[in-house]
């Protein structure tokens, strides 16, 4: 009895042992795949911390494109006649195109038809035209398509025939009008039918605006309303029906176009024709406004 008690007790001591031995494999089992994950965790982390300077150096080789607000350098101004010319070495075979009267029926669609052809354009804007949201929309769209917005007047009239303070309304309330829309006040004026007077000269440059009429236009002209004779007079320059029998199309000819049927029609070719002669449509944004001038 005493021996099978001993064996007894011998046995149970080597199956303690081998659980020992089972449990301390185990835990150091546990141990290496723990720090195996640790490794591996930190691994991954170094390779995110290497991927995210790659992707930060990467996106520092990239130009930064334009800010639409950004002030380009200007490379033309006015002169007394109302025609843009160069400053320096800037191309003078050039035309600015401007649109009068919007956003009426078809401003939006004539600003469609310039960006599809690349040709920039100043769009003169009367504000009892901006008094909806649709025409609001309209405005802001064109805008957006990077055609800059000019004053026009409120309701097209002749500020001759106004006192200093009804002139000061069809100015200034314009200007906040186009302001409250797109966020920046024009930078262009034109009275309608070309008409100022001393105190609104003074006016818009105080608002710091670039006062301008054009070098010729023929689409407010009734034998030119028809979109094949307003084709051939714009690209020709010549308005023969109305005593213009010579052309008046010349390097930084300032010309005048409206928000019409006919003109919308022939718009595209108008411009295709300008370019077929040499001449090409400016960026309004290079030209001289009050405050901006050059040195």
């Amino acid at each position: 009895m005493r021996k099978f008690i001993i064996l007894l007790l011998s046995i149970l001591l080597l199956s303690a042992c081998g659980n020992t031995v089972k449990e301390t494999d185990k835990e150091q089992d546990q141990g290496n795949s723990n720090e195996q994950t640790d490794n591996q965790e930190q691994t991954n982390t170094a390779n995110d911390v290497d991927d995210a300077e790659d992707a930060t150096n990467e996106e520092d080789d990239v130009e930064e494109p334009e800010s639409p607000g950004e002030e380009l350098v200007k490379q033309y101004r006015l002169n007394d006649t109302y025609s843009v010319v160069p400053i320096d070495d800037a191309d003078e075979n050039i035309i600015l195109l401007t649109i009068d009267d919007a956003p009426d029926k078809h401003a939006l669609e004539m600003a469609k038809t310039l960006k599809e052809l690349d040709a920039p354009a100043i769009f003169f804007v009367n504000g009892h035209f901006l008094t909806t949201p649709e025409s609001e929309e309209m405005l802001k769209e064109i805008h957006e398509m990077g055609f800059p917005i000019g004053n026009h007047t409120y309701s097209h009239k002749n500020l001759k025939d106004l006192s200093e303070e009804e002139q000061r309304e069809e100015i200034v309330s314009v200007s906040d009008r186009v302001e409250e829309i797109i966020g920046e006040r024009p930078k262009f004026f034109r009275a309608p039918h070309g008409s100022n007077t001393e105190f609104s000269e003074n006016l818009v440059a105080e608002e710091k605006m670039l006062l301008m009429n054009w070098t010729y236009g023929y689409d407010y002209f009734e034998p030119y309303m028809d979109k094949d004779k307003i084709v051939e007079a714009m690209i020709s320059g010549e308005g023969p029906e109305v005593d213009v029998p010579y052309s008046l199309l010349k390097p930084g000819a300032n010309l005048l176009m409206h928000d019409r049927e006919w003109t919308n029609a022939g718009l595209k070719e108008i411009v295709e024709g300008l370019r077929a002669k040499g001449y090409e449509p400016v960026d309004p944004r290079l030209i001289e406004t009050p405050g901006e001038e050059r040195e």
